[in-house]
């Protein structure tokens, strides 16, 4: 088994495996295709049996797999000294026998997310909203409210305050409400929903940050919101994806409101 950084002539191989499971490796693909910083692209590795690949691995503050079963041993093996990661993220089924073999070596975990659902929509599969939401991208002076509702978000699912952990929340999200990538529903000129688009590739596009503020939950106006985001999103991108907790048993009924079908399992651990 071989492990090694990414490079031009391992590319086109790594992605055509990357898109044998679209929605569950999206954010490796995104970073083959559209990162331009070396920096970060760096830290993409693929990992191949005898010329062929069997995964791949971004290792950065955060590890995330997109392989076979067989790659486990040999990527653990290879992360003897990769620093202590935020997360290590990937198909329930690897990251489970990974985590078994490095846990002793990263220490206990903050939270663990035994499994998260992948879903995705397509445009045969969404179900249209009633119309009486209006949703858009998020304005820039609208920055502090999406700011505010990301960081409840994280709060929740994640269980930690991301303005205490990273100075420069505030600033990021202002960056992607410049590129477009917030989306809002607005209800009687109060906005009543949110979420964006993270990692996407030619197959796919990841929805992120979904937020309905309390004040406005149990009206319908989250399946009316995501709903209307969908349709709109799908004029760029073939389908959608996300995941979700599989505790979290409203959000799941909305996805499933919308249209969204469940397609895999991640698992995630958090530090």
């Amino acid at each position: 088994m071989r492990i090694e950084p990414i490079t031009e002539a391992t590319q086109q191989a790594t992605l055509e495996y990357l898109a044998r499971s679209p929605y569950l490796n999206v954010f490796i693909t995104h970073i083959l295709l559209h990162e331009l910083s070396p920096a970060v692209r760096k830290n993409v590795v693929v990992i191949s049996d005898r010329g062929t690949v069997v995964g791949a691995a971004y290792l950065g503050r955060q590890i995330v797999i997109a392989a076979e079963p067989v790659a486990v041993r040999p990527l653990a093996a290879f992360l003897t000294r990769h620093r202590n990661p935020r997360m290590i993220i990937g198909p329930r089924e690897v990251v489970g026998p990974f985590w078994e073999l490095v846990k002793v070596r990263y220490g206990r975990p903050r939270l663990l997310r035994h499994r998260q659902l992948v879903m995705m929509v397509d445009r045969s599969r969404l179900v249209s909203g009633d119309g009486r939401v209006t949703v858009r991208n998020a304005n820039p002076d609208e920055w502090r409210a999406v700011a505010d509702g990301s960081a409840a978000m994280i709060a929740h699912e994640l269980e930690y305050d991301p303005r205490r952990d990273s100075p420069s929340f505030d600033a990021g999200v202002r960056e992607m409400i410049e590129r477009k990538l917030w989306w809002v529903g607005v209800w009687h000129e109060q906005l009543c929903f949110f979420c964006n688009v993270g990692p996407w590739s030619d197959r796919t596009a990841q929805i992120q940050g979904i937020w309905t503020p309390e004040a406005h939950r149990g009206r319908g106006l989250a399946t009316a919101s995501l709903s209307g985001i969908c349709d709109r999103l799908l004029l760029m991108s073939p389908t959608l994806s996300l995941y979700v907790n599989d505790f979290n048993e409203e959000a799941i009924a909305l996805y499933h409101r919308v249209g969204f079908e469940h397609v895999g399992d991640f698992q995630t651990i958090l530090f």
